[in-house]
């Protein structure tokens, strides 16, 4: 298909050349512009994430060990009761005993899953009843309660962590004795000390929520973020340089005893093609703004590209080894050709100059024909396609001619047209599918710095075909998935 395609531009080349009115009118213009990328809008999942074990050893320093002592006399112990003895009613005494005791609590522990921060405390409760009623000196009872902290956090707007609190305890064993066949109970007690102990947490553990670090952890995630990433390394080289514009907030979840941000950075991705561009200076960390879309979405630019030094050689050598075989000219007795260069680049009018230089000898004749014949066209393409024709395909002139006309009687020879066609007018989805490969093997996990960028095309549409003074490249917009992690 794209052979009969140039094969008909050709067509119109050859009918220019048959008018012999561009001998020596010299070569096309060369041009050197650039290539220039728009920028786009990304928005990269940022997954933040912190160590709740920070939380629990911010709460191992701010709760003591022991949480309270008590010592009290003339406590009642066992209540007076009404005994019916069958022929009276009687009312025992009170037993009065001295409690003493002390509560001290465990390691704390922080898990927790989905959006609940669950930090739990074990608490020991060791209580001693002594001189009860003047006959037991001593009676010690080991009790153990469970403490829970269940912490929902909020972010606001200066990224600044809060919380709300559900705060309970359940006893696993009661503080209790046994007196004379009764059960005598401390739970009144030890929950009356308790109960200072648990409001505490509740005014000081939403607080504690700072000991995350999470505002620094995000600030680093955002001054990380201003990069150039590398998409192709060489022919050519492909950076992107990645500047932030705002951070979106949209909710955390607790996985695998790590606290997980749910971030976006909406940032903008300017591609450009040679040297590595310089980062912009990162800005101080914006407020907070509501996640509005899902994040990991990247756009970005590539370009699928043809130096022309590289198609030169190729060119020419498909040529030459076309000219091991005699040439068929109408009229004309078999020519032989030796093609010596193939000279390519960039025009005016967003066009490709084409030079060959080489000699034709018509055999049985003394002298040849030697120069260089001059064409230029405009690469087009379909939209959404890699496959590639010209338009506007002409003759601009020769230079260095002398011997006649034969050079240009060659470029009408059957074969040669569509063997230049085929160089020139190459079926890019070769191409394309490997350079894609190379950016999603280059940017799956690239480190700079601290920062680490996981990212994967999955999605690409091709635009105009343009000549530049570069080279030939096909425009493409490539999107897919990506985040960032901070890995010191």
């Amino acid at each position: 298909m794209r052979i009969a395609a140039c094969a008909l531009a050709f067509a119109g080349l050859v009918l220019l050349v048959g008018c012999g009115g561009w001998r020596d009118e010299g070569r096309p213009p060369r041009t050197d512009d650039a290539i220039t990328v728009p920028p786009q809008a990304s928005l990269v999942s940022v997954p933040v994430e912190a160590d709740l074990g920070n939380l629990a050893r911010a709460m191992e320093r701010q709760v003591p060990r022991r949480l309270w002592s008590i010592d009290e006399k003339d406590q009642v112990c066992v209540a007076s009761e009404k005994v019916d003895l069958g022929i009276a009613k009687v009312k025992t005494p009170k037993i009065k005993c001295r409690i003493v005791g002390e509560v001290t609590r465990g390691a704390i522990s922080v898990a927790g899953s989905g959006q609940r921060i669950r930090l739990s405390i074990p608490i020991t409760a060791v209580v001693r009843a002594e001189d009860i009623a003047g006959i037991l000196k001593r009676e010690t009872a080991t009790a153990r309660a469970m403490v829970h902290a269940d912490i929902r956090m909020v972010i606001a707007r200066d990224w600044t962590p809060r919380g709300t609190l559900d705060l309970s305890y359940s006893w696993t064993s009661e503080p209790h004795i046994e007196f004379l066949g009764q059960k005598i109970r401390f739970t009144r007690e030890a929950e009356r000390e308790l109960a200072p102990i648990i409001a505490r947490l509740e005014r000081e553990l939403p607080g504690e929520l700072g000991r995350l670090e999470l505002r620094r952890q995000i600030e680093k995630a955002w001054a990380s973020a201003f990069t150039s990433v590398v998409l192709n390394e060489r022919n050519p080289e492909v950076w992107m340089r990645i500047t932030p514009r705002e951070l979106q907030y949209g909710g955390y979840e607790i996985v695998q005893g790590r606290l997980r941000l749910k971030l976006g950075m909406r940032a903008l991705t300017e591609t450009y093609v040679g040297k590595k561009p310089r980062p912009r200076r990162p800005i101080a960390l914006p407020p907070m703004q509501k996640l509005e879309a899902d994040t990991g979405e990247l756009a970005f630019f590539l370009p699928v590209f043809g130096d022309y030094r590289e198609l030169q050689p190729v060119l020419l050598e498909a040529l030459q080894k076309r000219a091991r075989r005699p040439f068929v000219v109408p009229g004309l007795n078999p020519v032989d050709a030796t093609f010596k260069a193939a000279t390519i680049y960039g025009t005016s009018g967003g066009k490709i100059a084409v030079g060959l230089t080489f000699s034709a000898h018509e055999r049985g004749s003394k002298t040849p024909t030697t120069g260089t014949v001059w064409m230029t066209g405009k690469p087009v393409n379909a939209e959404d396609s890699r496959r590639v024709g010209f338009e506007d395909f002409e003759v601009t002139g020769t230079t260095d001619m002398t011997g006649g006309d034969l050079i240009l009687d060659m470029i009408n020879a059957p074969g040669v047209a569509p063997m230049v066609a085929e160089m020139l007018a190459q079926n890019f989805e070769r191409d394309y599918a490997e350079l894609l490969g190379k950016i999603d093997a280059a940017i799956e996990t690239k480190r700079t710095g601290d920062l680490i960028i996981h990212a994967r095309v999955k999605r690409a549409k091709t635009g105009q075909l343009q000549a530049a003074g570069a080279g030939l490249y096909l425009p493409v917009w490539a999107s897919g998935t990506a985040s960032v992690t901070i890995q010191p």
